[in-house]
């Protein structure tokens, strides 16, 4: 175990940076903010890719299975002999596959910051909320204890609240960030009981003994949440389902995806890291990392399942209309995390029939690059037309050269065109949905299609359709610096390359490898639905032709409600505004003000009135005190004389 000590210093360095930043950073370090929290993150990075080396292809297999191993075990808090909080470190294929991810997207957001946010006031500052946000999400997915993931997961909302409401003098921006803050906090509340249930049934909040006893169809630990219920449902049902539930708020599930286009607010390089490859894909993580247990329960599965499959297509129709670049990105996560989850919800545990789990997390992995890489154009793009409307955009594969290539290698990559990354794992998870349940594989084999669909109408808006007006280019600006191109290009690289990984190879949902299922002839039909997909927007948007407008106008009020998101926000609005404020909110306000501190305040008054009344007590008259003080004695007396009697 001690061999894999050293992995401690790649969350420690971010914190660290974060410490130094956040109290010198401003003050006396802002010219080299920058350049000391990247230092820290490429030192990161490279202990991950050592790390990944050490376990897949040194000590990490035996007997031709991957193993947990617990590189580090703290009790902090002991409730009982055999209930405690731990504070350790988990070492598996999943956990080792997300240290790269997080590290190396996250060091290309700090390489690509220090040009896009260059002159900024609060330089240090960002860096400094980029540390802590990384070392959050690095210590969440190194927790070997189901309460230590939860404290993670909540420092992690609260670095993303940072990083949305960075530019806190736009209230567009405070209004963005509250609104993450507040709907992942119902979710988490949701996360915090059903850890609650499942340590209490489990005996333990130990990841992996909530596993071997969970998974264990004798264990008294199973028996005894499987017969117990709740409305119909076993326990085990209910803490699954509300662990997911947080999953969900984190990863933008529906119905609690609300937050999330809204978090575009924040600078665009935050976007990529938070919004696009790590934080969102903290819930797959959890049910990925809970998957053993999942499988004891279909119901909870079937949840995850439809849930994941419903968010997809949702998130991708709703794309099809925006007009705001960021937005149509942030939807396309959206309905990516969906592919994600429902492809764990179509799996089993071990061997073959664990081909939607591996899936899942290949797309995990892709994604990660091929997104961020998405992000990261938009950014370069929205830097030098300053706007995110599509409508300020066009023309701009000449001004943009390296941009342009970047950003098409992204677009073929998640519209699953072959020979890149994406089309690898979104194969495997269309091939994982036809074998399991044929409803949901049509259902991800339509969203693929409105995948490519508007991820090429974005493309052929930017870079084509039309020149873009001359005022809006700024010599000054161009393309962006090396530091900003740089990314690009390596993520790039990623996306092309990093679908021939042999996946299959290293994580699967048992540790031990499974043969992969690419199958030219099905993969026929998927490929030749995005190409249809890409020339559909090719014709609508490569050229003003007034052909998008047709459409849009044929498709009438569903064209209008997909571009109103389907007016779910003004849906919670209503409820908050007009239900929970006036029926719930304003009577706890008047209770809290007149009974609670009416209540306070009268007792105020009465102590007030009663010092008036007895303060002549105390008048620092000697005569007085004697007076009481004979006064005392007679009355003494005479209670003693009547007592005697």
């Amino acid at each position: 175990m001690s061999n894999y000590l050293y992995i401690l210093w790649i969350p420690l360095l971010p914190l660290a940076t974060f410490v130094i930043l956040g109290i010198f950073g401003r003050k006396y370090l802002s010219s080299i903010a920058g350049l000391l929290g990247t230092a820290s993150l490429l030192t990161s990075t490279i202990l991950s890719f050592v790390a990944a080396k050490q376990y897949f292809f040194v000590d990490g297999k035996v007997n031709g299975v991957y193993q947990k191993i617990v590189a580090l075990k703290y009790t902090w808090l002991e409730f009982a002999p055999n209930m405690s909080i731990d504070l350790g470190i988990i070492i598996d294929p999943i956990s080792v596959m997300m240290l790269v991810v997080v590290t190396s997207v996250s060091l290309m957001v700090h390489v690509f910051s220090l040009g896009y946010m260059k002159g900024e006031e609060r330089f240090a500052t960002y860096y400094a909320f980029l540390s802590l946000f990384t070392f959050s999400m690095l210590g969440l997915i190194l927790s070997s204890n189901i309460f230590q993931v939860y404290m993670f997961w909540e420092l992690v909302g609260v670095s993303s609240f940072l990083l949305i409401s960075y530019y806190f003098n736009k209230p567009a921006a405070v209004a963005a960030s509250k609104k993450a803050f507040i709907v992942t906090r119902f979710a988490d509340l949701g996360f915090l009981i059903g850890i609650l249930i499942l340590g209490y049934y489990g005996g333990t909040l130990d990841i992996g003994l909530l596993i071997e006893r969970f998974t264990s169809v004798h264990s008294t630990q199973f028996l005894s949440i499987t017969s117990a219920s709740f409305l119909g449902a076993s326990m085990l049902t209910w803490g699954l389902t509300l662990v997911f539930m947080g999953g969900a708020g984190k990863s933008a599930m529906f119905p609690l995806h609300i937050w999330l286009p809204d978090a575009m607010e924040g600078p665009t390089p935050v976007s990529a890291l938070i919004h696009a490859a790590t934080m969102v894909v903290a819930g797959v993580y959890l049910v990925a990392r809970m998957f053993p247990v999942f499988t004891m329960d279909e119901s909870a599965l079937n949840i995850v399942t439809y849930v994941g499959a419903a968010s997809a297509l949702f998130a991708a129709i709703i794309a099809c209309t925006q007009t705001d670049i960021k937005r149509v990105l942030a939807y396309s996560t959206m309905s990516q995390i969906g592919y994600m989850m429902f492809a764990l919800g179509i799996s089993k545990n071990g061997g073959e029939n664990g081909l939607g789990y591996m899936a899942s997390m290949f797309h995990l992995f892709t994604h990660a690059f091929f997104k961020s890489l998405l992000f990261l154009g938009a950014g370069s793009v929205i830097h030098m037309v300053h706007s995110n409307e599509m409508k300020d955009m066009g023309g701009l594969r000449k001004l943009m050269p390296i941009t342009h290539i970047a950003f098409l290698i992204a677009c073929l990559a998640i519209a699953g065109i072959p020979p890149f990354a994406g089309f690898f794992s979104k194969e495997e998870i269309l091939t994982a949905a036809f074998h399991e349940n044929k409803i949901i594989y049509g259902i991800a084999l339509f969203t693929a299609a409105l995948t490519s669909f508007y991820m090429f109408r974005l493309y052929f808006n930017i870079f084509w359709s039309k020149d873009a007006p001359a005022d809006n280019h700024h010599e000054s600006h161009g393309e962006g610096p090396w530091v900003m191109k740089l990314p690009l290009l390596i993520l790039a690289a990623c996306a092309v390359g990093v679908g021939f990984i042999p996946f299959s190879q290293f994580i699967t949902s048992d540790g031990a490898p499974i043969e992969t299922h690419i199958d030219v002839v099905f993969s026929i039909v998927p490929v030749a639905l995005s190409v249809l997909a890409i020339l559909l927007a090719a014709s609508f948007y490569k050229n003003q032709n007034g052909k998008s407008d047709k459409v849009a106008a044929a498709f009438g009020g569903l064209y209008t409600a997909a571009h109103k998101k389907f007016y779910i926000d003004e849906v919670y609005l209503f409820i908050t505004k007009k239900i929970i404020f006036p029926f719930i909110g304003q009577p706890i306000a008047w209770a809290d003000k007149n009974i609670v501190d009416g209540f306070m305040q009268w007792l105020a008054k009465i102590t007030l009135k009663v010092s008036v009344l007895i303060k002549g007590l105390q008048s620092g008259k000697v005569q007085n005190y004697a007076m009481y003080f004979f006064g005392g004695i007679v009355v003494l007396s005479i209670l003693f004389i009547y007592i005697w009697k």
